[in-house]
Formats: structure tokens, C-alpha cells, sequence
């Protein structure tokens, strides 16, 4: 039985195809400007690439920032849920998830069987989400995937004081005009960052263990900062972007074997 889960955030567009509950391919890539065509595309080229049809898919479910707005969907599913599926699938021991995304942040508390007991969510605000780190990589001039390696050397970090991403922006160009070391501007955002988390964690008990998701996963100077702040080490997957479509194949397997 083949199923497809995706992932259609507003930055990144992740798609995968299950066969049962193997894994056939995947895709991730920039939403761009017309998310429904990006998704058209990512389809026809795994279903090329797997010599499939479209009507050979028995369930296409979708979550995301723009889940509505896909037409072939055979259903839609919330973010909380189709993550908690994608992380427990791979790691069944997990109990606290922070999925960290492009302009939202997820924290999501799981009770002793993994299923969702409760969750905590900042998207109403950039900062403590993964276009904080992307509009300060911006103004430091430095490519993205540089920014945790960077981190890592620094000797000390700079404090920035601002929460709000634009005037930390403003602190960013501030210190670089003062000739203050990269590593150690790039530490400080990061720890900022890291701060704003682990505060709106703690708005619940944290249990472990604790699995980190979304594309700031790979980012070694964040997940450094997030380990010291809790006092132990993250469970990260082999493709921390993949949870959310992964818990929505899923959702969609589950739905096709009941129904």
C-alpha cells in the first residue's frame, strides 16, 4: 500500500512516499513563491523516479503551514500530531519534542504511551524560530550552514539583549561595525535564541527523553546551546526535516489499513 505525507511549510517543502511503513524517497526543498507548484513538482518526481502513478498512492495526506491549499489531498492533519507520529516512529523511547521550524516554534509533551498529552507554541513572533537565525545570517553576512560550525569556536559569546528580531538585527550590525569577533556574535544569537526556547519549554514538564526536530536541527551551535540549557543531550533523527511528512504518511497508512 503506498502512502505520501507532506510536509508544506513556509520555508521548506518536504515530501515522502511509504510503501507500508518503509520508506520509498523523500524530498526537501525551498517552498519558493508558489508553494502548490513546488509540491506538483516534488510529486512527479518521486513518482518517476519510483516508476508510480498518482492513482497508485492510496492516501495523501497533508500538514504544514499550507495544507489546505493542496487539492489532491486525500486528507489533512495537524502539525502537533503527524510530528509526534514521525518522531515515535524512529524513536519510540522520546517524550518531549521541539520541533524549531521557519517561523514557528513547537514544543510537544508526550505522556507514557507517546501519544500527545499537550503542547506549547510561539508563532506569533520571529525570534526563537529558525527566520531569527536566517535574518541574523543575513546581517553577519555568512552562509546559513556556516553559522553553527562558527558558533562552536567561539571562545565567549556576545550578549544580545533584544528579543525582537528586528532590533537584534540592529545589535548584530552594531557589533559587526565594531570589529567584534563572528564566533562570538554568532554564539550570542544563538544563545538568545536558545533562551527564548527553553523558557517557553519550560512552561511544562519537560520529560525525557527529549528529541529535537526541523531544519535547525542541523545546526551543531544551537543544539549545543539547547543540551546545556536542559542539562542533557538531544535525540536528533537521521533527517530532523522529515517528521511532520513522515507522521502524515503515517496518519494516511492508518487511515487506509481501518478503512
Amino acid at each position: 500500500m503506498l502512502v505520501a505525507g507532506i510536509d508544506a511549510g513556509s520555508n521548506t517543502v518536504k515530501i515522502v512516499l511509504m510503501e507500508g511503513d518503509q520508506i520509498l524517497s523523500h524530498r526537501i526543498v525551498k517552498t519558493g513563491a508558489n508553494s502548490l507548484n513546488t509540491v506538483n513538482d516534488l510529486i512527479q518526481q518521486i513518482l518517476e523516479q519510483q516508476h508510480k502513478r498518482m492513482e497508485d498512492i492510496t492516501a495523501f495526506v497533508a500538514t504544514g503551514y499550507g495544507r489546505n491549499y493542496i487539492p489532491f489531498a486525500t486528507s489533512q492533519a495537524s502539525e502537533i500530531f503527524c510530528h509526534a507520529k514521525g518522531v515515535i516512529w524512529s524513536m519510540p523511547q522520546v517524550r518531549t519534542i521541539i520541533d524549531i521550524g521557519g517561523q514557528d516554534t513547537k514544543v510537544i509533551y508526550l505522556d507514557k504511551t507517546g501519544r500527545v498529552a499537550d503542547f506549547v507554541m510561539n508563532d506569533k513572533c520571529a525570534a526563537g524560530t529558525g527566520r531569527f537565525i536566517e535574518t541574523l545570517a543575513l546581517a553577519l553576512q555568512t552562509p546559513l550552514e556556516e553559522m553553527g560550525p562558527l558558533s562552536v569556536e567561539a571562545e565567549k559569546e556576545i550578549t544580545i539583549s533584544n528579543t525582537c528580531t528586528v532590533f537584534a538585527e540592529s545589535e548584530v550590525i552594531s557589533y559587526v561595525a565594531q570589529g567584534l569577533p563572528k564566533s562570538e556574535i554568532i554564539a550570542g544569537v544563538h544563545h538568545a535564541l536558545v533562551n527564548r526556547l527553553v523558557s517557553m519549554a519550560r512552561r511544562r514538564e519537560i520529560r525525557r527523553d527529549v528529541c529535537l526536530t526541523g531544519g535547525v536541527a542541523k545546526n551543531i551551535g544551537v543544539v549545543r546551546w539547547i543540551e546545556k540549557e536542559l542539562g542533557e543531550s538531544l535525540k536528533i533523527p537521521e533527517e530532523p526535516q522529515l517528521t511532520g511528512a513522515i507522521g502524515a504518511a503515517l496518519i494516511g497508512l492508518d487511515k487506509a489499513t481501518k478503512g
